[in-house]
């Protein structure tokens, strides 16, 4: 059975990739996760607000204007709650690359044009295969044009793959008035691979206290059917790579997701709930189906649901709408 794909180049020995998250803080943690059958690991992500700021500066900023808004100083984490220090994460970085056989694929996580960029280069200086930009961006301007935001991400891939020969991922937002033609045009700047999508944490009101509260629940597989989606139209229609994130919980969902067109699925929710055992658990389920259906390799399974090889192409837009609502059935 051939579980192997490729992603941005990269010959990973199957489709599954813890995303960026708490669990790649250790080396033990990472060790972890490769015993476990992971076949690429994308480290937590180091923030813009970490570099452009050292740790003094970011208690100013962190604290700056609570006199005048009190419970603004509750909402915003301590200082020390931040994994500080930049230099930290290269070092942890470089401490992966020496421990683990599998690629290792840094994320920086920001939305400026500032300095923060150059930490690209030194993060493929410390040895990462990959680098994943998470362009967080939430755009509440209502000055701001979308044509605007969009240029943010095209020009910070821009800036970065003109320095870098290692691959760029870019993790995307679904909120694009036009998601098909944004996929294009990072496409066409060179992005290695989409990650269809950043988990955007909304936050939460506090009916007690009556405050604003930050809030984050883990996913579940429903929430996949917005990235399976998109990767099944976007699947043939560009060249990048297509990572399929968000509500990866079982076989059926990595299957699921390799039919709709995506090259690797990224696990976050299922290992932090249930532990890292489950990625081999997971890989166990995932052959028994393959072999039970009497699919030879991931790559034979690979789009074969997507928008471009179904016999109702429709089904992935409009229609699929329609047909939802008249077919469903009252219980009352």
């Amino acid at each position: 059975m051939d579980l192997s794909t490729k992603y941005m180049g990269l010959k990973l020995k199957n489709p599954l990739v813890p995303s960026a998250s708490p669990l790649s803080k250790s080396v033990d943690m990472v060790k972890r996760l490769e015993e476990s059958g992971a076949s690429a690991v994308v480290v937590y992500s180091l923030f813009e607000e970490q570099i452009t700021h050292e740790a003094g500066e970011l208690d100013h900023y962190m604290s700056y204007g609570t006199e005048s808004f009190a419970e603004a100083l509750s909402y915003f984490p301590e200082a020390k709650e931040f994994n500080l220090g930049p230099d930290e994460y290269l070092r942890h970085l470089n401490n992966l690359k020496s421990a683990v056989d599998i690629p290792v694929i840094g994320s920086l996580n920001g939305v400026s044009a500032g300095g923060w960029l150059k930490y690209a280069k030194l993060i493929e200086e410390a040895g990462a295969d990959a680098l994943e930009l998470n362009v967080y961006y939430i755009p509440a301007n209502i000055e701001k044009d979308g044509t605007i935001i969009e240029e943010i991400y095209v020009r910070d891939l821009i800036k970065i793959k003109k320095n870098l020969k290692i691959p760029v991922a870019m993790k995307l937002s679904p909120y694009f008035s036009s998601m098909p033609n944004m996929a294009k045009k990072l496409d066409d700047a060179g992005a290695d691979a989409l990650v269809l999508f950043n988990r955007f944490y909304q936050p939460d009101i506090d009916l007690a206290d009556l405050e604003v509260v930050p809030n984050l629940e883990l996913s579940s597989s429903f929430e996949m059917r917005l990235p399976l989606r998109w990767i099944a139209i976007l699947y043939g229609r560009i060249k990048a790579n297509l990572a399929a994130s968000t509500g990866i919980h079982t076989h059926e969902d990595v299957i699921k997701m390799l039919m709709a067109g995506a090259d690797i699925t990224c696990l976050c929710s299922e290992l932090l709930g249930n532990g890292i055992n489950r990625i081999s658990e997971i890989l166990k389920d995932l052959e028994k189906w393959m072999e039970e259906r009497e699919y030879e390799s991931v790559e034979q399974m690979k789009g074969s649901m997507s928008q471009k090889s179904v016999a109702d192409p429709a089904a992935f837009e409009r229609a699929n709408y329609m047909k939802a609502l008249n077919n469903y059935k009252l219980l009352i």
